[in-house]
């Protein structure tokens, strides 16, 4: 285990064509060359041609590194966030500590932040949530973040001679099985969008009260067995949180489990009527809320444009589905006949789905595949119903899916965290009733 703070490596930008920016304060990028300013850098004869005003070049060099000077303030124009995300967009942001740009092997550059572990903490719990949240909830989601991060960081160490695909996949004839893990990056340790965790520099207000809860659970982890925990989060369960193996590889991890968000115990799920019947309905839950008071002070400006995430519908006809899933998927069902859960978690979420087709029938899994496959995006969850309404002769005219919650429902529930902060609870104990078993442990 880790015992002093480490540095991590951020790709902010990836296969770019080229990297646009401002240095707000003195950076060196050799042993006599001082910048600051405009600048661009686009790839020529694979290296890094690094541009200042009035399109002077700089430095050239397979990487250039922006050491600074001081707390090294820079801004990247046009960093897209909520990629293939149905909340997808592009802004300038502006970030500090050290600045590296590389060159890829098919002529585009990468961009990458080099900072120190809580000041990126402090930065992602204002990005994932609004800084003016709850205090409490800001603690619990210092402490999840800072698990998994170092979790997952940890683990790089120890697969370090291992190549780690971003997709695994599983399966027999006439199924396909996916998952994407996060520990796949292969020149930084993290990305700075919702594929790890949201990270947007200093863009976004790092309140007196985000820094504090930094600062007051500085070095401090989930820990099971003397292993930090890998700690995942989404936004929403839906009522009940999912187990680890639903979503990633086959091995169950103990403090990742279902957990009902709510007071009290939750229903079995154990056959398709008692998920059809739990996502059919609005049970009380710490996620189940519509107070936009609450939602406002958690919830980031673009995050507030999905109200309907505890319940919600989605509607296609026969024909734009077919087309979607042969657009998502590669593979030509032919005028769809069926969708089928056929395996699903503890929360409900569908990790088996079977399509028939009038010209293919195929498994697919686990819930991002299928949220993948049944969207222009993505679904907001695997937990879905699926009404169909046929014609005269049996054929599909549409269909109907009615879901539940927001994201994969893993660990720590963001909304439900929130409404038990409201609710007066501490972020320690908010923690650890998502993460049964689990310790807090203070490592640096």
């Amino acid at each position: 285990m880790i015992k002093s703070e480490p540095n991590i490596t951020v790709g902010i930008l990836d296969y770019v064509p080229e990297v646009r920016g401002a240095l707000l304060e003195k950076f060196k990028i050799a042993e006599d060359v001082i910048v600051t300013g405009e600048f661009f850098a686009k790839v020529i004869s694979n290296e890094v041609v690094l541009y200042g005003g009035k399109d002077i070049e700089l430095l050239r060099g397979k990487e250039i590194i922006f050491s600074p000077l001081n707390t090294g303030k820079f801004t990247l124009r046009d960093v897209v966030f909520g990629i293939n995300f149905h909340w997808e967009r592009k802004e300038d942001q502006t970030f500090e500590g050290a600045l590296r740009l590389i060159a890829r092997h098919n002529g585009t550059i990468t961009a990458i932040n080099d900072i120190a572990v809580e000041k990126y903490l402090a930065s992602v719990i204002s990005s994932e949530m609004s800084a003016t949240a709850p205090v409490e909830l800001l603690r619990a989601h210092a402490i999840t973040s800072r698990s998994w991060l170092v979790a997952m960081l940890e683990m790089k160490k120890k697969n370090s001679t291992v190549s780690v695909p971003s997709r695994r996949s599983v399966g027999k004839k006439n199924e396909v099985i996916r998952w994407y893990d996060r520990e796949d990056h292969d020149i930084f340790d993290v990305c700075a969008d919702d594929h790890c965790q949201r990270y947007q520099g200093i863009s976004k207000i790092i309140s007196e009260a985000a820094q504090k809860a930094i600062d007051d659970t500085r070095g401090t982890f989930l820990v099971y067995k003397n292993e930090i925990c890998d700690a995942r989060f989404s936004k929403s369960c839906g009522g009940v949180s999912e187990r680890f193996e639903s979503a990633w590889a086959n091995t169950p991890i103990d403090y990742l489990t279902c957990v009902p968000c709510s007071h009290t115990s939750y229903p079995a799920l154990k056959t398709e009527e008692e998920s059809t019947q739990w996502i059919l309905s609005t049970p009380p839950a710490f996620c189940n809320t519509t107070d936009g008071n609450i939602l406002r002070q958690i919830l980031p400006s673009f995050d507030q444009e999905t109200t309907d995430f505890y319940r919600w519908k989605v509607e296609y006809t026969n024909q734009e589905l077919s087309e979607l899933i042969l657009k998502k998927s590669g593979f030509d069902f032919g005028i769809l006949q069926d969708l089928i859960p056929v395996e699903r978690g503890d929360s409900g979420r569908v990790t088996k789905l079977k399509i028939i087709g009038s010209k293919k029938t195929l498994i697919v899994g686990k819930e991002l595949e299928i949220r993948r496959w049944l969207s222009k995006s993505h679904l907001y969850s695997s937990a879905f119903v699926v009404q169909t309404e046929r014609d005269a002769n049996g054929i599909p005219g549409k269909f109907i899916l009615r879901g539940a919650g927001w994201g994969h429902g893993v660990g720590f529930c963001q909304i439900g965290a929130a409404v038990m902060a409201v609710e007066g609870w501490k972020g320690e104990d908010i923690v650890k009733h998502y993460f049964k078993g689990a310790e807090l442990k203070k490592v640096y």
